[in-house]
């Protein structure tokens, strides 16, 4: 009777795994080649054509290495993604509307902008200062986290960035319809109304994201060289 984990390996060759991921797939190719035979046998068949049919299973070894080291490259980018950037952006995009919620009912109140100075007229939009102060720790959250994961430099300041991500979405839509609707709308303030907001929803908070991510992305980075 065929040794098949031993064919396997023997096949398989320097599957690019660690020791205990080797012999899991060794192991159960294996099982899969055996359990072919074993069926093929209780069919009639003698062992020779039995190991035959079961080895047939199996068109292209090398195809197969690649198809799962290739498989198992996947599975690692994916993780190290995971933790490098959704995990830290979606914990500091959670913190942040958190923030923002509990501002807004407790307080205090706003900051009105308006590009008419002190005649509150549209159009407008509010600031809130608190929760632009509290953004600067949410960076550097951010960016620890990224960084700490192994994140590059991209990875851990699209973390920074990621509470903002959905407001300059939001804006990045608008923007066209602001261009075609403008002409049509009184006293033209679509598009004032847009850049008002971009201001206070994405580039101000973005700064202060940026503020607070930004020293630790430099830290993080010169650690090492300095080890």
């Amino acid at each position: 009777m065929c040794d098949w984990e031993a064919h396997v390996r023997q096949q398989l060759g320097d599957l690019a795994l660690g020791d205990d991921e080797r012999g899991a797939v060794i192991a159960e190719l294996g099982g899969h080649l055996e359990e072919t035979y074993e069926q093929q046998r209780r069919l009639g068949l003698s062992e020779e054509a039995a190991a035959e049919r079961a080895l047939s299973q199996v068109k292209n070894w090398r195809s197969l290495r690649r198809q799962i080291q290739w498989a198992r490259m996947k599975e690692d980018v994916m993780a190290d993604r995971v933790k490098q950037v959704w995990l830290p952006g979606f914990l500091t995009l959670f913190l942040s509307m958190m923030l923002l919620m509990t501002i807004q009912f407790i307080g205090p109140k706003p900051w009105v902008v308006s590009p008419h100075g002190w005649r509150v007229m549209a159009p407008m939009t509010v600031i809130y200062v608190p929760w632009l102060l509290c953004l600067v720790p949410i960076g550097a959250m951010g960016a620890y986290l990224s960084s700490r994961a192994g994140a590059s430099r991209r990875s851990a300041f699209v973390s920074i960035f990621f509470p903002v991500l959905p407001y300059f979405v939001f804006f990045l839509a608008a923007f066209p319809v602001c261009v075609i609707l403008d002409d049509h709308v009184a006293h033209n303030v679509m598009l004032s109304a847009l850049c008002i907001g971009l201001l206070a929803w994405v580039v101000l908070p973005g700064i202060a994201l940026l503020a607070g991510g930004l020293p630790v992305q430099l830290l993080r980075s010169r650690r090492p060289a300095s080890a």
